[in-house]
């Protein structure tokens, strides 16, 4: 089944969302020599998305949230209990 994907205007997400500072969650998920990646979580309307944003890596890049975007892809997510498997140090 494919993800439900809805698409916002990013004026809407940063002046009437709040966001990114109102995300449930927001990671660093990549950087680059100009950018710092973020994934977040937010709520709108009851339901959960997620989206990705890059603000600039130092006072120098003067980048800010989906500067270069005019609509923002989200997709619908939904929190749910996962079981992961991860290699950890053998004990004697």
């Amino acid at each position: 089944m494919k993800p439900r994907i809805i698409r916002f205007k990013k004026d809407f997400l940063i002046n009437k969302l709040d966001l990114p500072h109102s995300a449930i969650l927001d990671e660093i998920v990549g950087n680059s020599r100009w950018s710092i990646q973020h994934k977040i979580i937010f709520e709108y309307q009851g339901k959960f998305y997620r989206a990705y944003y890059s603000i600039g890596a130092t006072e120098m890049q003067d980048e800010s949230p989906w500067e270069y975007e005019d609509e923002v892809e989200c997709v619908e997510v939904e929190l749910k209990k996962v079981e992961v498997l991860k290699w950890v140090d053998k004990t004697e």
